[in-house]
């Protein structure tokens, strides 16, 4: 087994290799505003470390978000790409379900959430790092503060947002690493990955403008 694995759907342009035992390579720039600018180098990157070629890839894992359509979309479509490339697999794993893995909390509830610009937040609880108790929600951090009080949290949404979640801590964003071990974990166990679907939530911020003329030709 050779997993690559990649993930856009926060600040982070991560990528890593997983030989079914271990992370043997990755990779994590944040920068929010080059995710296709970074993410390709980073394949390279991460290969030349492993002194591999992109052919010995078996499967792809891609993080499904929840995050901002553009960032999302860039690894969504190059996961695919790299998957009819090579006709291996493409699996899809919620981004905050690799977000608590790294966290490693043995024993919950906690809570994960990334930034969703416009003041939300992404989210969702868990009973550990392997275990999410509820599905994945965009909100404000202030409607949704009596349900997560007193919860430990983690995850960039979470530090930006200390009246919500005082007890927030690292890591701040995910990792390809984190992403490549649990898929690795589930499929070992013999669990079927979901299909690598975008979780969006929300509507694209680019929007038609209001009062759009139609031209039509005479």
């Amino acid at each position: 087994m050779l997993l690559l694995a990649l993930d856009t759907a926060t600040p982070a342009v991560t990528v890593a290799l997983h030989d079914g035992t271990d992370v043997i390579a990755s990779s994590s720039q944040v920068d929010a505003r080059r995710h296709g600018e970074l993410l390709l180098p980073a394949v390279d990157r991460v290969l030349a470390e492993a002194g591999l070629r992109l052919d010995a890839v078996t499967a792809v894992v891609v993080g499904t978000g929840p995050g901002p359509y553009t960032g999302l979309r860039v690894g969504l479509m190059t996961a695919d790409t790299f998957g009819l490339a090579l006709g291996v697999p493409v699996h899809g794993v919620c981004t905050l379900d690799a977000l608590a893995y790294a966290a490693d909390i043995d024993k919950g509830p906690f809570v994960v959430a990334t930034d969703a610009r416009r003041k939300e937040v992404y989210w969702a609880t868990y009973a550990d790092s392997r275990t999410r108790l509820t599905d994945p929600a965009v909100d404000r951090p202030a409607e949704i503060a009596e349900r997560v009080a007193g919860l430990p949290a983690v995850g960039a949404g979470a530090l930006l947002y200390p009246d919500t979640f005082p007890s927030a801590h690292e890591p701040e964003h995910v990792s390809a690493a984190a992403l490549a071990a649990l898929a690795a974990e589930r499929l070992a166990a013999g669990e079927e990955l979901p299909a690598p679907r975008p979780l969006y939530l929300r509507r694209p911020d680019a929007q038609v403008p209001k009062n759009y003329k139609v031209v039509t030709p005479k």
